[in-house]
């Protein structure tokens, strides 16, 4: 897919490493002015954006956030203001990621699980509408397999990723005509770094997977790519998952 987003400013959040840093290149490869979100990735953050500005000057920029700080939505989309003038594209990718067995969950689990993948990216989409309406831009959100097929084990992740898509779902109809909202539902893509799934468990997903891999941080950089540009879509959430979400 060749689509230019030439002109164009992209804020990501999340978007130092892994899936976030697949799709702030990509978005930048199409043309696009970046700016990087990141909370604790710092030189993550600081090497890509000088690979990105080595490439094309004064093209990418970072932001340091703690999502869950009320100051921390006027402050993301300010920096976008501040580093490039406009705001075209937000990808709302931060996500916190964990288990929380029932008879466990504590309000801490539910602040950080729903805080990062529901009301962070709200009040960040508010913040950010009136600039999406004036480019007339749009938001991809990233949501998740387990927003529909709900995770044993992880019912509060679950119910946030299933709160994010009714979000992405509301916000077409609130900010349309001139914002379209759009989500990426990965599967499978890149496992936790912190060892949640024993190799018996990845077997077991590739197994249920009918394209028969894991996919990769690019796969879901494309999809968002596509939908950056996709004029006449909105209200919609593509499955990115190697068709594991029709096998379960």
């Amino acid at each position: 897919m060749s689509e230019s987003l030439a002109g164009k400013v992209a804020l990501v959040t999340g978007g130092a490493r892994r899936v976030g840093a697949a799709i702030v290149r990509r978005l930048h490869a199409a043309g696009a002015a970046v700016l990087v979100h990141y909370r604790d990735s710092d030189a993550d953050a600081a090497k890509l954006v000088a690979e990105l500005n080595s490439a094309r000057a004064k093209s990418a920029a970072t932001v340091k956030a703690e999502l869950l700080a009320p100051i921390a939505p006027r402050a993301l989309v300010s920096a976008a203001l501040d580093s490039f003038g406009r705001l075209d594209v937000l990808v709302n990718n931060a996500s916190s990621f964990f288990p929380v067995a029932m008879g466990a969950v504590e309000p801490s689990h539910w602040e950080e699980l729903v805080g990062s993948n529901l009301r962070a990216p709200l009040f960040i989409c508010q913040e950010a509408a009136p600039h999406l309406a004036s480019a007339e831009g749009c938001i991809v959100n990233i949501v998740d397999i387990h927003a529909e097929r709900p995770l044993k084990g992880y019912p509060v992740y679950s119910i946030a990723k299933g709160g994010l898509a009714a979000l992405t779902r509301s916000l077409a109809l609130e900010l349309a005509p001139k914002v379209r909202v759009n989500g990426v539902s990965p599967g499978a893509i890149a496992w936790p770094e912190d060892g949640q799934f024993d190799p018996g468990e990845r077997e077991r997903i590739v197994g249920t997977t009918p394209l028969a891999r894991i996919g990769s941080a690019e796969d879901i950089a494309q999809a968002v790519h596509f939908l950056a540009c996709a004029s006449y879509v909105t209200g919609q959430i593509i499955a990115v998952d190697g068709g594991r979400s029709i096998f379960l």
